[in-house]
């Protein structure tokens, strides 16, 4: 079966992996990951996004051992479009959050006008932190809470802007 998700997963967090582990336990994957250009629109807080390649870099860190663990592949390609990759005809599944439920019901809708079968929408529910409110990157790069959801009140945030940036407000999370 091949499987498609998409995000921006700057950072990448336990939600994510849970993410990862149940598109690994139905086949291979590709991450649609989103570009610097799209990651903007994709936010729903105003946050510095890391760029593409670094984001990428970390992803396939963190693929490559659960790619391994279940005998699977994996690619990441760059997302330019909202409904991105997931309207090619070659996917069976797509992996959404509950958020994100909508997306894929509307990537089906585009696959239906092209004449491609719909994909098995496998929706992952969140993963609690440690104050029971779910895990997100914008609250890890605000210094909420780690990446495994341990609140983290000592910590400042990325910020708005890049680290380099005069502009820029408070330390970036070098988590």
């Amino acid at each position: 079966m091949q499987v498609a998700i998409g995000g921006t997963f700057d950072p990448v967090h336990d939600g994510h992996r849970k993410l990862f582990r149940r598109a690994f336990e139905l086949g291979d994957l590709t991450v649609g990951l989103t570009s610097d250009e799209l990651a903007p629109e994709t936010r729903h807080v105003e946050r510095y996004v890391r760029p593409w390649e670094d984001r990428k870099r970390d992803l396939e860190a963190e693929l490559e051992p659960l790619a391994e663990e279940y005998g699977r592949e994996f690619e990441i390609r760059r997302l330019d479009e909202p409904t991105g990759i997931a309207v090619e005809p070659q996917f069976d599944a797509l992996i959404v959050s509950p958020e994100t439920r909508e997306g894929g019901e509307r990537i089906n809708e585009i696959r239906e006008q092209r004449g491609h079968d719909p994909l098995r929408i496998e929706v992952v529910d969140h993963v609690p932190a440690e104050d029971g409110e779910r895990i997100s990157s914008t609250r890890i790069v605000t210094g909420e809470i780690d990446r495994h959801g341990n609140r983290t009140p000592e910590r400042d945030g990325r910020g708005k802007f890049p680290p380099e940036s005069p502009k820029s407000t408070s330390a970036c999370d070098s988590e």
